[in-house]
């Protein structure tokens, strides 16, 4: 909560080192910003976090986290167009999943201020592609604008109000991971007061796209973005500054490392900053090339502002050499770095001087390197025991298909449980197909946030088309890849308001799902064993799908509850005596706080680590893993 207090603080001019979501967050206060919505998924998971931990301190506010992207678009797009200001944030992928929405906003178009944060994450951190979300802006005709760091994540969502109440569209404010997760010092601003109820205006006839609706909105939506265009002509959030015979083009993060490259090469030009980035400032590009024969592009991800550049200059008839991505001088893939970027203009240039940091990265290549470490389920995470039991269960020769969230880690060997993925929600959908076309068993898994995001339209299509499909359920009873998130099945709202949750198992008997059950993995591994081997077999007699909850709370809330409450079971240990150094538990369960003793070859616990879970007991042929006495 201390973050929390330091952005709802009413202290004008005051500075505060914040991260680029933290800031995004304290700037819904100053935007007077009276709805939020979203779906929690990093590089953007903060945003909502601050907000959730604001929101009951916020007056005549409301925030929530939506089951998905597009169920959180049509909510603050609904507010936008009752009138007050509204704000959904998403990731990259995010924005797929709300893109029906999405496009139909650009028609409809809002009355109060609306900003869409979509945070993309070059170099696929935490993703499972490299959305460039500017390409939606350029098919939707909708306004974006790209901040570089905090400070102007800030100012930038300010700003982004102000032009989408002129142009009656939501702007969208695109980010990426470094700046998201990058801090910078952040002044403070005023806090704008919010309406506590309007009322809505009914017309139809703008608000409900149907094809004659939609045939008069289109070119209502060309116009703004024709004044779309003054506006990026005319702002501050687009300038240049240096000056030389080179030109480089540049908008987002990529300035900061441009900026920093032309420092440490010593280099004079002029760089053309954008910050509004849809609709580009033609003539100011335009008269950007004009003034330099030599202009590089430096954009992360695909060259969207080069095609633009290409194109201007082709229309207005400038000679002028474009250097960029075509060229191979920068990747269409992967974030930069200044290093990079170096590269790419020394290139572009004919540049062969060393430069101070290619003599430092010299340096570090002298020093060793750093063994590799995989990403792995916590110790003591019940999606382990979980998937020890599916594969013990199906002896490792049914299909997995898998979904998006920590258990999709289960891919890495020993638990090879994720054979296909396409998206949130796709294990049982991609579970329906394959089983329809190979014969095989198929056990898909899905957790519980996803499954209430995107899971049920694929309950609903199994049982409807009668697909022999088994599908796990994951309930770690909160949204844990992103920062435990609450979600309908947990009973707490974005306003932190306690509620029934859903229960899974009832929904699915609700969707028709004959074959329902529950079980808790710690509380017995075999019987899981049992249960999925039963399920399966239900599955091949009956052609139908079924499903079986693994309920069990995340590690991480286990061992939070515990630190609260002083409560530890006796810790779990080897008995040297008794083990026979079988690896087992090293091979076919892996968890990180076991390893293998050097000298005896047999399984240790690091008792820092482990998380009291018992797993291993069980796992253990020889009975060799037991508990300490209290």
């Amino acid at each position: 909560m201390t973050k929390s207090k330091e952005l709802l603080a009413d202290s004008v001019g005051t500075t505060h080192l914040l991260l680029a979501n933290e800031a995004i967050a304290r700037g819904t206060l100053e935007a007077g910003v009276r709805l939020v919505a979203l779906y929690p998924g990093t590089p953007s998971s903060e945003i909502g976090n601050n907000l959730f931990s604001m929101s009951p301190h916020i007056p005549d506010f409301y925030f929530e986290f939506s089951t998905n992207e597009k169920v959180a678009m049509e909510v603050a797009g609904a507010a936008a167009v009752a009138g007050v200001r509204s704000m959904m944030v998403c990731k990259g992928p995010g924005l797929n999943v709300a893109a029906d929405p999405f496009m139909s906003l650009a028609y409809v178009g809002v009355r109060g201020g609306m900003v869409i944060v979509v945070a993309d994450d070059p170099s696929m951190w935490s993703s499972q592609n490299e959305n460039d979300s500017r390409y939606y802006s350029l098919m939707a005709n909708m306004p974006m604008v790209e901040p570089a760091d905090p400070a102007e994540a800030k100012s930038m969502l300010l700003e982004a109000y102000e032009i989408s109440e002129k142009l009656e569209l939501p702007v969208v404010l695109r980010t990426t991971t470094r700046v998201n997760h990058s801090r910078a010092p952040v002044e403070f601003g005023p806090i704008r007061d919010r309406p506590k109820q309007v009322e809505f205006q009914k017309e139809p006839f703008r608000f409900v796209p149907v094809p004659a609706v939609a045939r008069t909105r289109h070119p209502w939506l060309l116009e703004q973005i024709e004044k779309a265009k003054t506006i990026s002509q005319s702002t501050d959030l687009n300038f240049t500054e240096g000056e030389g015979e080179l030109g480089i083009i540049t908008s987002g993060v990529a300035y900061n490392y441009v900026v920093e490259s032309l420092s440490i090469m010593n280099l004079d030009a002029e760089v053309l900053r954008l910050g509004m980035t849809h609709p580009v400032p033609e003539d100011m590009i335009a008269e950007f090339l004009a003034r330099h024969p030599k202009t590089i592009i430096v954009e992360e991800l695909e060259p969207f502002l080069e095609t633009h550049a290409r194109r201007i200059a082709q229309l207005r008839k400038i000679t002028v050499d474009i250097l960029g991505k075509e060229q191979g001088y920068f990747s269409r893939t992967y974030e930069y770095s200044p290093r990079i970027v170096m590269k790419g203009i020394s290139d572009a240039i004919n540049r062969n001087t060393p430069t101070e940091w290619e003599t430092i990265e010299e340096k570090v290549r002298d020093l060793p390197d750093i063994p590799p470490r995989p990403p792995l389920l916590c110790a003591g995470c019940p999606h382990r025991a979980s998937y020890y039991a599916i594969r013990t269960a199906t002896r490792g020769k049914a299909i997995y298909p898998s979904d998006i969230g920590c258990y999709t880690l289960s891919i890495a060997p020993p638990l090879e449980t994720a054979d296909i993925l396409f998206d949130m929600g796709s294990s049982i959908t991609t579970a329906c197909g394959l089983a329809r076309v190979t014969g095989q068993d198929v056990v898909a898994s899905i957790g519980d946030s996803t499954f209430f995001a995107s899971g049920l339209p694929g309950v609903a299509n199994a049982v409807y088309n009668q697909h022999p499909v088994s599908l796990v359920v994951l309930d770690n009873r909160t949204t844990a890849m992103t920062g435990h998130q609450p979600h309908p099945g947990t009973g707490l709202t974005g306003m932190q308001q306690q509620v029934e949750p859903l229960d899974i198992a009832e929904v699915c008997r609700g969707l028709g799902v004959q074959y329902v059950k529950t079980i808790r993995p710690f509380d017995s591994v075999a019987d899981m064993v049992k249960e999925v081997r039963e399920m399966v077999e239900w599955v091949r007699e009956n052609q139908a799908p079924a499903v079986l909850v693994s309920r069990e709370p995340c590690a991480l809330l286990t061992a939070a509850e515990r630190r609260r409450t002083g409560d530890y079971p006796p810790q779990y240990y080897v008995d040297p005596e008794i083990c026979n150094a079988c690896k087992r538990c090293l091979n076919r369960l892996s968890c990180p706080a076991m390893y293998q003793d050097p000298d005896t070859s047999k399984a240790v616990i690091d008792e820092t680590l482990c998380n009291l879970c018992g797993t291993c007991v069980e796992v253990c042929p020889q009975g060799a893993i037991k508990q300490k006495e209290e």
